[in-house]
């Protein structure tokens, strides 16, 4: 017990220093998550869409219609997990899921989000003065080649680009750079980082910057020296 050390006793009190990650360490701690933690991916998206959801909530309280735009990678799946939760925070969410992956858990997760009563579109509307906000699921710390953006994302990114409703990000806004962000790009009004806030993350220059993603391991924050803010009681997300 003398050798034990709290994830308390691991993570900062002090919010002007926080660990921000390059992306090749983003992608090795999600490989240690899941190789040596024995995480399942529904689990980290799970958790992660949780999270998405209650910074939302948090951010925009009046409830009304989310837009929430994904991917076809992990940051999709996440999206679909927060729009779930959204509707159970009785928001009015709408997904819009132009590539729909068919592996696991892809399906299992659209299937759950229509079972909510959910509208799942594969465009994007011409109107976006309805919602409340647009939640950017689109691309995540993976994400390589701002200039390559392929059909149908190099039409839904400049969209949202040049959105007048709020925008919320996961993780990195999307086709920013995942360490030098992109001044040109999405200009988010709420970031939710997830794990820890990614290099990018310090050109953000919005209203709120969540934390969210409370799953990390203390032997695994030591390994990676994260440097991270302490979460309030049992909430989910905490603003850095």
């Amino acid at each position: 017990r003398s050798n034990y050390r709290s994830f308390s006793q691991l993570v900062t009190r002090n919010m002007s220093y926080v660990t921000y990650l390059g992306q090749e360490d983003a992608q090795n701690i999600d490989i240690q998550l899941f190789d040596e933690y024995k995480f399942s991916i529904d689990q980290l998206m799970e958790l992660a869409g949780l999270a998405v959801a209650t910074a939302v909530e948090r951010s925009y309280p009046s409830r009304g219609e989310v837009l929430v735009v994904c991917g076809p990678g992990n940051n999709g799946g996440d999206g679909l997990v927060a729009a779930r939760h959204l509707a159970l925070f009785n928001y009015r969410p709408t997904v819009v899921y132009p590539k729909q992956p068919s592996k696991h858990p892809f399906p299992s997760l659209l299937h759950q989000v229509k079972a909510m009563g959910v509208s799942v579109s594969p465009t994007l509307p011409s109107d976006l003065s309805p919602y409340v906000c647009i939640v950017d699921a689109v691309f995540g710390f993976s994400f390589k080649g701002a200039n390559n953006i392929r059909a149908p994302f190099d039409t839904i990114i400049p969209a949202l680009v040049n959105a007048t409703v709020p925008v919320a990000s996961v993780d990195v806004p999307s086709g920013w750079e995942v360490e030098t962000g992109s001044p040109d790009g999405i200009q988010p009004d709420i970031l939710i980082s997830l794990t820890a806030p990614k290099l990018c993350a310090k050109q953000f220059r919005g209203r709120l910057h969540w934390l969210g993603g409370r799953f990390v391991p203390p032997s695994l924050a030591e390994k990676y020296s994260l440097n991270l803010p302490e979460y309030p009681g049992s909430d989910q997300v905490v603003l850095i």
